[in-house]
């Protein structure tokens, strides 16, 4: 079929990645009224979901259902045009947002929000991929009545072999583990684009390990307790070090950081010292984003007949998605134009 031929799939998330919103047109949305937004983000590709939700919803809760709506159906779509290898590795990267799913539930169920508020904002129920997880949602009594119920999926047992006192944190801290282990096992190290996606993972395994260090130190975490919060997989922090860094804590971190010439400690940490000021790690956050996003960039023209320019495109598009909702959020709730410029542009 020629919908799975790789350089048509390739040239196609090519195509839909430059019809996404730019830096000028998002700088656009944050400046307009939360009046204006609805009708701005319906133009701008949106318009059948602001359609399809408008009968339920209105302002942010309607903008937000159409975004996930959108972005679910796009995954979709996206991965149903992919075939064989492509497939495979595609398949590797937008399989995260199935955990994703499992851990708004989670969340949910720990906070005891009810189906209804999930559906609006975070899986919205018009949407036949949700129907399952909102069911699983409306049948737990708690995380072990949720875990049971996702015992059949992929990440399943390592849900169920959590103890039974196992606190909301543990199971986001077995699903992370779950995918990281799974999804570099699965790229082996064959082809370029297995290749360079396991450095992709890698990459976001010691950024997820530098933030897990940086909230254990602010809050006195150390040794065994700090070890089980840090993933295997990095490359800058690669596992041999994790144990001698769950010791030594922040300091024994910038030890072995600092060791690593391909590993910009001067950015790092001129950002760890804005965080101080600020007493947040926005600013580590904010920075350890744009090294992600340089590195997810080379996706587009590295191997362009190849899995790396889809994933790509879906990286990219569900950052516009994370932008927008962000903007809507923001502006809804009366934040001003310029903290919100600082935190997407």
């Amino acid at each position: 079929m020629f919908s799975g031929n790789v350089p048509y799939v390739a040239s196609r998330a090519k195509a839909r990645r430059q019809a996404l919103m730019d830096k000028a047109r998002l700088r656009q949305l944050i400046n307009q009224s939360p009046d204006q937004l609805t009708n701005t983000v319906a133009e701008s590709g949106y318009q059948n979901e602001i359609n399809l939700y408008a009968s339920r919803y209105t302002g942010g809760d309607l903008v937000e259902a159409a975004l996930a709506h959108n972005l679910e159906n796009e995954l979709d779509n996206m991965l149903s045009h992919c075939q064989g290898k492509v497939r495979k590795v595609v398949e590797i990267y937008s399989s995260r947002y199935e955990y994703q799913n499992a851990k708004a539930v989670l969340r949910a169920v720990a906070n005891g929000i009810e189906a209804e508020k999930l559906s609006k904002d975070i899986l919205p129920d018009l949407n036949d991929i949700n129907t399952p997880w909102i069911k699983i949602l409306e049948s737990s009594d708690d995380l072990r009545s949720a875990a049971q119920q996702m015992r059949r999926k992929s990440f399943g047992s390592a849900l169920t072999n959590l103890p039974e006192d196992a606190r909301l944190a543990h199971y986001e801290d077995a699903l992370d583990r779950h995918y990281f282990a799974a999804s570099l096992r699965a790229l082996g190290h064959s082809g370029n684009d297995s290749r360079y996606l396991r450095n992709v993972l890698a990459t976001e395994i010691d950024h997820r390990n530098i933030l897990n260090v940086l909230e254990a130190s602010a809050f006195g975490i150390e040794g065994n307790d700090l070890y089980e919060e840090l993933i295997p997989g990095g490359r800058l922090m690669p596992q041999r070090s994790l144990s001698s860094i769950a010791n030594g804590g922040r300091s024994a971190m910038m030890d072995v950081l600092r060791g690593n010439a391909k590993f910009d400690i001067a950015g790092f940490e001129e950002a760890l010292q804005t965080s101080e000021k600020e007493r947040s790690l926005d600013a580590v956050v904010t920075w350890l984003h744009a090294r992600e996003y340089a590195q997810m960039q080379k996706m587009s023209y590295l191997h362009p007949v190849s899995a790396l320019p889809i994933v790509y495109y879906i990286a990219m598009k569900v950052k516009e998605v994370t932008d927008l909702r962000m903007i809507v959020r923001g502006r809804f709730a009366g934040l001003p134009p310029e903290i919100l410029e600082a935190h997407i542009l």
